[in-house]
């Protein structure tokens, strides 16, 4: 009989609590322009604090806040180059050295061929 009672119920799945009786959170509105000109309406809570950007959902490019404030643009690092990962780990003084040695074993290559 306790297996009959359970069964076609889904424990912990499905929430059995009604909507009855409550109020629904008091909502701002949003609107949002992508550079293609689609605009997209984001429903928020009143208290929310609204980003400067979202993503449109019909392209997936960034759309700004209509009537907002221009994004801080981001920090961007510079690229590092081979040559300064280079100078990270030795001076150009070494690299110098360096390059003479390998010239040096290069020109004995030559001569030893001919």
């Amino acid at each position: 009989m306790g297996e009959r009672s359970l069964r076609g119920s889904r424990l912990g799945s499905v929430s059995y609590e009604t909507e009855r009786n409550t109020a629904p959170i008091e909502r701002q509105y949003a609107e949002y322009r992508c550079e293609q000109g689609h605009v997209v309406t984001v429903p928020f809570a009143d208290d929310a604090e609204l980003p400067d950007t979202w993503e449109c959902k019909y392209d997936g490019s960034v759309a700004k806040l209509v009537g907002g404030a221009e994004p801080a643009p981001k920090k961007v690092k510079p690229p590092r180059t081979h040559w300064d990962m280079l100078l990270e780990r030795r001076s150009v003084d070494d690299l110098e050295e360096v390059l003479a040695e390998r010239l040096d074993v290069l020109k004995s290559r030559r001569t030893k061929v001919s």
